[in-house]
């Protein structure tokens, strides 16, 4: 889900990244720092990834071996590995629901606290730029598969039979609506509150009676 971030923290801290790696961490924040702030102050059709070059103080070539494109710097997440390790590591026999329900809202949670802005941003843009949303259908696929192995793991299904295969999907497609509905409404609602009632419904089924 593009307003996600990656955890903070997983089961097991990962070691310290070594200084190659710290600087391409570092590269990847200030790219996207300048790109989110070009595209609040300009808009996204106007930012161009020579603009974001050079806010960033990088080259454009820099810009696009990070990023092969400018949507990908919205949509790109780190956080699908972790929750992957998330999730696996919830108790066994935790009903999935509440499994997803924790694992979603630690991914949640960095974003909303540290980068409110960039989130809601990140959001409003997966629904007004066409490019952007169709990036995240693709993110979401991908997503999805990753879950599905989780899942297979927990659960001794074949992650490639039809069941989990839907079912994953129709987690990651009822999260991109989550995503959606929080910025159609304009940001008024938590959007943990919202990924809780999603969870509901693919849990329980739609309400019964008028909404």
């Amino acid at each position: 889900m593009a307003c996600m971030t990656a955890p903070s923290t997983t089961h097991a801290d990962p070691p310290r990244p070594g200084l190659r790696e710290r600087k391409k961490i570092k590269t990847r924040g200030a790219i996207r720092a300048a790109a989110y702030a070009l595209i609040e102050e300009q808009g996204y059709d106007a930012t161009t990834i020579e603009q974001i070059a050079d806010r960033a103080e990088v080259s454009p070539s820099t810009v696009s071996r990070y990023f092969p494109a400018k949507e990908d710097i919205v949509v790109t997440d780190e956080w699908d590995p972790a929750l992957a390790a998330e999730l696996r590591s919830r108790p066994a026999d935790e009903p999935w629901a509440d499994s997803l329900r924790h694992v979603l809202r630690t991914a949640l949670g960095p974003g909303l606290a540290e980068e409110p802005e960039v989130t809601r941003l990140r959001a409003r843009l997966g629904v007004e730029v066409p490019a952007v949303r169709a990036r995240m259908l693709q993110s979401t696929a991908a997503t999805g598969r990753l879950l599905r192995q989780a899942l297979a793991e927990r659960s001794g299904l074949d992650p490639e039979g039809l069941e989990l295969r839907v079912f994953a999907m129709a987690v990651m497609s009822g999260l991109t609506e989550v995503s959606h509905y929080w910025a159609e409404t304009g940001h008024r609602h938590d959007i943990r509150d919202l990924v809780d009632r999603a969870l509901v419904v693919l849990e329980h089924g739609l309400p019964t009676g008028k909404p």
